[in-house]
């Protein structure tokens, strides 16, 4: 211990270092006797504030505001700036009610009924089944041959069957 007073140095303490942030985790040297929560946490508000200070210089200047030294003095000018007074207008309850009633005019909306089979105009609610012609059926007229179906399924598959599998010809070979 004597050579430490002799040195002007400070020992490294022998315990862990609780967090000074007092959250009750360990901190570490590497992240200035934080723990790794406090310390990210400040790197972020950081950050942030960079960010605030870079956002409010393109706001004022139109500059990029990529330069560290700018952001500094954007900061102490707003520090500087003395505060304007701001004029509240206080609007009563009442008044506020007719102005909104009368300003805003709202038109009814049309009413959707329930949804129903197109062929025999059953509810069908959320059970309804939408076939490819467009139209909603119950489960008794779900299927094409129940309500004489227009969609065309044939020409359907055949173009489906057509994209799936496009025709490869390989080029004749030269004969030697």
């Amino acid at each position: 211990m004597e050579s430490t007073k002799e040195t002007g140095c400070q020992a490294a303490p022998e315990g862990p270092i609780l967090c000074i942030n007092n959250c009750g985790f360990w901190g570490s040297a590497a992240t200035m006797n934080m723990c790794s929560k406090c310390h990210k946490e400040m790197i972020s508000k950081q950050e942030n504030a960079k960010l605030a200070a870079s956002s409010f210089d393109d706001i004022i200047n139109g500059g990029s505001g990529s330069d560290a030294g700018k952001d500094v003095v954007v900061a102490d000018a707003i520090k500087a700036q003395p505060a304007a007074p701001v004029e509240l207008n206080v609007v009563p309850v009442q008044a506020r009610a007719d102005d909104s009633s009368s300003s805003q005019v709202t038109e009814p909306k049309p009413k959707v009924g329930p949804s129903r089979c197109f062929t025999c105009r059953k509810r069908v609610g959320l059970t309804g089944f939408n076939c490819k012609c467009g139209d909603l059926f119950c489960s008794a007229h779900r299927y094409s041959d129940k309500h004489d179906c227009p969609f065309d399924y044939r020409t359907a598959g055949r173009d489906a069957i057509a994209k799936a599998n496009p025709v490869i010809k390989a080029e004749k070979l030269d004969k030697i």
